[in-house]
């Protein structure tokens, strides 16, 4: 009996694609991704820390929950992405995809590094987790991601996009970012903290960029998929502002002079400029969408 292997391997088939938006995310995770939590130097967060408000630490410690959750539960759901993507035979997305597991394992480290070096490890921090943060970490993100380990449709693949990519980085973490800097930088204070955010948000400059071009990918594909990318985003964005608005619910005043509608408003600029990135993927074709992400990426140096 003759066996026949069909198998074949894109490198030695075509080659890379190396012209495509995520072969420049890896260059790009190459060079700039390369960086150690176990290295910052904590050393003057420590002492800062002490000097802080009750008040303040509990908001730094609430944000920080909210990071290291949201960092873990991302490492966990994230392998149902890539082994869809593997099966299509996508290589050059999948390339990219292990620089984005690992960088979130290391964003894991990062923040536990922070609460046990810096606050002193302060235990269960579940408690900061209130409603709309549960909606999106606790049933969307898991929902939507485990779904492809039994549905890879191109339907299913957007909805996990759109509530990672578009709702958790996109949208929440780049609220977070805004909030770290604010509280700590624009008082001078934690600059150990600050520098990990610094490299931490370049890591995820990448995620964003892929998840949008991946997004926009699948509505240029598939047309009809847009109502679905309109819907998800629309529905997922008031649960996401709940996130900013039931936290600094908590506090009056507001430590640090943290505004609420500042950061409702900067969260929504967020999320309404990458919809109308995505919107523009309707009826284009996939070299538009390669055009516009490139564009975005070579606007962006991380």
């Amino acid at each position: 009996m003759t066996l026949t292997n069909q198998r074949q391997f894109a490198t030695t088939a075509r080659g890379l694609q190396r012209d495509t938006p995520p072969m420049k995310l890896f260059e790009k995770a190459k060079k700039y991704g390369i960086w150690n939590p176990s290295e910052i130097d904590f050393s003057q967060d420590k002492l800062d820390w002490q000097s802080l408000s009750p008040d303040e630490k509990d908001v730094i410690l609430r944000l920080t929950s909210q990071f290291q959750a949201g960092e873990e539960a991302v490492t966990l759901d994230l392998l149902p992405l890539i082994m869809t993507v593997a099966k299509e035979g996508r290589i050059e997305e999948e390339m990219f995809l292990t620089t984005f597991l690992w960088e979130e394992a290391k964003h894991t480290d990062f923040f536990n590094r922070f609460l046990i070096e810096v606050t002193g490890d302060p235990g269960d921090l579940s408690r900061y987790h209130l409603d709309s943060y549960r909606t999106i970490f606790y049933d969307a993100l898991p929902t939507a991601l485990n779904r492809l380990t039994h549905d890879q449709s191109p339907e299913a693949q957007l909805i996990a996009a759109v509530t990672y990519n578009m709702i958790v980085e996109g949208t929440l973490a780049e609220t977070g970012y805004y909030s770290y800097y604010t509280a700590l930088r624009n008082n001078n204070i934690m600059p150990g903290t600050t520098h990990g955010i610094d490299l931490l948000k370049q890591d995820e400059s990448r995620h964003i960029a892929y998840g949008i071009f991946l997004i926009s990918r699948l509505v240029a594909e598939h047309p009809h998929l847009w109502e679905v990318a309109e819907g998800t985003m629309n529905t997922l964005l008031m649960p996401a502002l709940g996130v900013v608005t039931e936290a600094f619910a908590c506090y009056d005043p507001i430590p640090f002079n943290l505004d609420l509608d500042t950061f409702v408003s900067y969260a929504t600029m967020q999320f309404q400029k990458r919809f109308d990135r995505i919107a523009k993927s309707r009826g284009a074709a996939l070299s538009e969408v390669y055009q516009i992400t490139h564009t975005a990426i070579d606007q962006d140096n991380a």
